[in-house]
């Protein structure tokens, strides 16, 4: 028969020996192979880092990731899941350089190229066993032995088809650009890089004078949050169409605009002139360093519609090599080009007091120097975003730079048009964040000045000639002593010198640049098959991948880069549907992070609570997409809701199934013979299927989770409970049959359905239950089919009238509580008011489960409730004054419900005090809805329950029995007997007690299997009890 069960909530060795069975079988391969030739469904795995440790963030897309591919498997598809190793850039090299214990491109070279990618090429390998540890621990299948890995030849030369594809489109070109750069890494990062490393910060901003020529004590205003670009200052930038002031303040003035002038100046100014802003145009200023002499005119205004007036002075101070609006302005007047910042972020030579500091740490001083000058107007602390590098956490600057572009301005339209087609949860993605990030989409910064990465395939000749190489095939076409094995990375791919096709003469370079690794990611769609070289077929199959998953800033990472590079080459969106998780925070919910001390690791749970549990918890406590809070308490509480419940009912069926040695492959489920419990556990397990199915067909997850956990606390809290002694009867009776069929059937569905949720318990019950009696069956539940609804157990009415039984019951257990009546005493009378009332069967459910003797349906429940009333001070104070204690008596005495009914008519209330009329409202009361005395009443969502406490003897002694009975089954318990063991009870002590004894002797006998009960004491386990106040001892002795 089955295999005993334990009730331990204990699940994580239990996870054990079922992650053994999937390896020992090879289930995950098996699914594979059994899928072939099946209609595909593609899931693409955003290629995680493997030199970074996994951490609970990656828990959570894992098991997002794992749910969808196992539910699309069991209904019948052949789904793609492939992993991947996302293997360049600079999160390689920077823990590349801590290891060596190097800082910067310039040791990385003394170092040497060639060993540094080597010690790259191993580092990426670091975590790959913690990543495949933990994935396979979670659960999680993918191929993982034939992954895709993006520094591998094949997958490069993928990319270079691509990029010469977009070469040939006209797409891909050098400019010289002001471009977010990272001095520490010493390269220009991408748009979207940039947006993940975005920081509040506090600074110091300044309001600084610039002299104007010739003029005595007048100064233009201007307002920077970067003092360290005021040494490369060549002009000023005005709105040509605002208006400006030169305002008196002591003994000096000052140019600034008139909309801003009393947020800078205060109040205490005098308005000397006004002028437009293009009046200003020409003035000329004495520049506040002498560090270098322009080659070209300098130090004047400029206008510019970019400058607006919401903060500053409305004069902008201008730099054109550190900003696009500066760098543009400086085009369009001809200004020189000023550089004196290094490709390190540090001041050069002929800065010579901040010679060599990083700039952002000379601000302080610059600022000081400016103050000792007189020319620092004031400098305030100021809150603002500021990007930093998303690897190495150092302040971006804007800098100038020779980049190679991908011109995704030219695409902008086909970008919006593509992201039109994806189904993205939550919806508000689509024209939110990422729309919006696409509407405002600029160039993509393409190339970096860094070592391990995929090299550009650009090679340049001296007679100008650029080339864009596609394949290796072409490399060697074009190339000089390219070897057979050409290893795609720098160094080795710069010893490769092309013949230029133009001049017939040169020898063409490579350009030094790697691309952005966000390139490589974003191409899995085609790379990781090799394509076009190779799977053309397959590829074709595969693409668009029908879901993927990632975090919520993949909108500007992976999301944007596999939008942007499908767009480029086949013009479609690369994926239809997509979830888009929120980032997971700690139980207060602030973000996880280690100098906080809020980290968890995701070992700690996974070793105490189990996989499964994180699982469910991740399904169940709120929508993938919104910040979710981690916690062990809170994963133990989702384990215990759902998991607790499941198991216990499974190991319930288990038990009592194994005393009775019911084997249901002996049997049949006749759905013409079965209770009205067992029609509608079925009833609503089918309509549970389809709601699971559809909600998971639309990615849908937290719904279809949680309504599996309701249908588990409906099956075990009230379908097992209310069906207990069905299973408790001596013979098999046929009622007996179709309870265990029932439950059977109940369990083996529920472990197919919850499968791909918590795929570990659903392997054990599924393989206890089935594999166990039949060896013909599949011998993994994830080589089962997905459960399909059966509409002839489908009762739409039957699930009605259960729905409302279950409503009342929890009411009606409220209203006990709220009285302090324990379920065992039994009542007389309840009332119910609902929209409908209930046939007789369901009456008795609700009676036999409320321990109630009738139930009367009623369309009024005033007559049980009634309405106290007080003066509304706020209105009635200032119109009867003293006279309110009197009138607060009068309200007191009133007929609650006439009154009330008085006021939702529309009447006044109307009496005399101390000669004074008193005319009342129903807005000059406060009301209050009171129970009347002995009734005790519950309301919720249009149903009241209302529940009669009033008690008479009778009722009171059968709530004595069933105290008696309640208390001789913990003794049995307690004793360690079976639950088919006989015994004799004994009593003494309490002559009411023995009075209802004697009373009920055949009663309490039959429940607790008592052959005598008598007065006296005996040898055997014995209890001293105090039942509703009387103390009594009890002796059980086993026969």
């Amino acid at each position: 028969m089955y295999e005993k069960v334990s009730t331990s909530l204990n699940f994580v060795e239990r996870e054990k020996e079922v992650l053994e069975f999937w390896k020992e079988k090879d289930i995950f391969k098996k699914s594979v192979a059994a899928s072939e030739g099946r209609p595909a469904f593609t899931f693409y795995d955003g290629p995680p880092t493997a030199n970074g440790m996994p951490h609970i963030g990656h828990i959570l897309t894992r098991v997002i990731k794992d749910i969808i591919p196992r539910y699309r498997t069991m209904k019948g598809y052949s789904v793609l899941r492939k992993a991947g190793w996302d293997t360049h850039g600079l999160p390689v090299e920077l823990e590349v350089e801590k290891m060596l214990g190097i800082d910067g491109k310039q040791q990385i070279e003394e170092y040497g190229i060639e060993p540094f990618i080597k010690q790259c090429k191993q580092s990426v390998w670091k975590y790959k066993g913690e990543w495949e540890r933990m994935s396979d621990r979670v659960g999680f299948w993918a191929d993982m032995e034939n992954p895709y890995v993006t520094y591998d030849n094949n997958y490069i030369e993928s990319e270079w088809w691509a990029l010469k594809q977009i070469w040939e489109k006209g797409l891909l070109y050098k400019g010289h650009k002001i471009v977010p750069y990272c001095p520490r890494c010493g390269t220009a990062l991408s748009s979207h890089e940039v947006a993940q490393g975005y920081k509040d910060v506090k600074e110091t901003s300044i309001y600084v004078k610039f002299r104007v020529k010739g003029e005595e004590q007048v100064f233009l205003l201007a307002w920077t949050t970067t003092p360290w670009t005021l040494p490369s200052n060549v002009a000023l930038t005005v709105n040509p169409d605002e208006v400006y002031i030169k305002a008196k303040c002591s003994d000096e003035v000052y140019i600034l605009a008139e909309a801003l002038a009393k947020d800078v100046l205060g109040e205490e100014f005098e308005v000397l002139e006004k002028l437009q802003g293009k009046d200003l145009l020409g003035m000329e200023y004495e520049p506040l360093f002498d560090f270098v002499v322009p080659d070209k005119k300098a130090y004047y205004v400029v206008g510019g519609d970019f400058v607006t007036l919401t903060e500053g002075t409305g004069i902008v101070h201008t730099a054109p090599a550190f900003g696009e609006d500066d760098a543009r302005v400086g085009r369009e007047n001809d200004l020189p080009f000023v550089q004196l910042v290094n490709e390190q972020g540090r001041f050069v030579e002929a800065v010579q007091p901040w010679k060599g500091v990083f700039v952002k740490d000379a601000d302080p001083d610059i600022i000081k120097h400016l103050d000792q000058r007189n020319l620092l107007y004031k400098a305030m602390e100021y809150e603002h975003s500021y990007p930093f590098c998303w690897r190495c956490d150092t302040p971006l600057l804007y800098y100038a730079r020779d980049t190679w572009f991908i011109k995704m301005t030219a695409v902008r339209d086909k970008l919006l048009k593509n992201n039109n087609t994806v189904n993205w949860l939550p919806e508000n993605i689509k024209e939110g964040r990422f729309g919006k990030f696409l509407e405002n989409v600029v160039d993509w910064g393409l190339s970096r000045e860094r070592y391990w990465g995929t090299p550009l395939p650009i090679w340049e000749c001296e007679c100008g000639h650029r080339h864009v190489v596609g394949s290796i095939a072409e490399l060697r076409e074009m190339g000089e002593n390219v070897p057979e094995d050409i290893e795609l990375h720098k160094p080795y791919i710069d010893n490769v010198y092309l013949k230029c096709p133009k001049c017939g003469t040169g020898k063409m370079k490579r350009v030094s640049e790697v691309i952005d690794c966000w390139f490589d990611s974003g191409s899995m769609p085609f790379a990781q098959w090799h394509y076009p070289f190779e799977n053309k077929e397959l590829f074709e199959e595969r693409f668009p991948a029908d879901f993927i998953s990632e975090a919520i800033d993949q909108t500007r990472g992976w999301f944007y880069s596999l939008m942007a590079i499908s767009t480029l080459l086949f013009d479609q969106s690369p994926f239809k549907n997509c979830i888009v998780m929120g980032h997971v925070n700690d139980k207060d919910g602030q973000k996880m992070s280690k100098h906080k001390g809020n980290v968890v690791d995701p070992w700690t749970v996974l070793d105490k609570q189990g996989a499964d549990a994180v699982r469910w918890y991740f399904y169940t406590e709120s929508a993938p997409w919104l910040p979710s809070r981690f916690y062990e308490e809170a994963v133990s509480e989702a384990q215990r809701k759902f998991m607790g419940t499941l198991w216990n009912t499974y190991a319930f069926y288990v038990l009592y199934a194994n005393i009775d040695q019911f084997n249901p492959l002996k049997y049949e489920l006749d759905i013409d013979r079965i209770s009205v419990m067992d029609k509608w556990i079925l009833s609503k397990l089918h309509t549970l299927i389809g709601y699971v199915d559809k909600s998971l067909e639309n990615y849908r997850i937290t719904e279809s989770a949680r309504a599996i956990e309701d249908f588990v606390d409906q099956l075990s809290n009230w379908y097992v409970r209310r069906c207990r002694e069905r299973f408790w009867q001596k013979e098999m009776t046929q009622d007996k049959i179709n309870a265990y069929m029932t439950l059977n059937t109940v369990l083996i569905t529920i472990a197919k359905l919850s499968a791909p949720f918590v795929p570990f318990m659903a392997e054990s019950i599924y393989r206890n239950l089935v594999v166990n009696l039949d060896p013909k069956a599949p011998e993994s539940v994830h080589l089962c089919d997905f459960p399909t609804v059966d509409e002839r157990f489908i009762n739409p009415e039957l699930e009605k009238n259960m729905d409302l039984v279950l409503k009342i019951v929890v009411q009606g257990r409220a209203c006990r509580n709220n009285a302090n009546i324990k379920n065992r005493q039994p009542l007389g009378r309840m009332f119910v008011k609902a929209d409908f009332e209930l046939p007789e069967m369901f009456r008795e459910l609700v009676m036999d489960e409320l321990n109630v003797k009738d139930l009367i349906f009623t369309d009024d429940a005033k007559h049980f409730t009634t309405y106290k009333f007080k003066p509304q001070l706020r209105t009635l104070g200032p119109r009867y004054g003293k006279l309110l204690p009197k009138i607060s008596a009068i309200l007191a005495q009133l007929d609650g419900n006439e009154t009330m009914d008085k006021f939702e008519s529309g009447e006044k209330l109307t009496f005399e005090v101390d000669g004074t009329m008193v005319e009342l409202a129903k807005d000059d009361v406060l009301i209050e809805a009171v129970q009347k005395e002995g009734y005790v009443s519950e309301e919720d969502r249009g149903i009241t329950v209302i529940l009669d406490t009033n008690l008479t003897p009778e009722l009171v002694e059968e709530g004595f029995v069933r105290e008696i009975i309640s208390k001789v089954q913990t003794m049995r318990k307690e004793a360690g007997f079976e639950v088919l063991d006989h015994i004799r009870l004994y009593y003494n002590g309490n002559e009411k007690i023995a009075g209802i004894m004697r009373n009920n002797t055949a009663t309490i006998s039959e429940e607790v299997l008592a052959e005598s009960i008598s007065e006296g004491t005996a040898d055997g386990y014995s209890k001293e009890w105090n039942i509703n106040g009387e103390k009594v001892s009890m002796v059980v002795v086993k026969v």
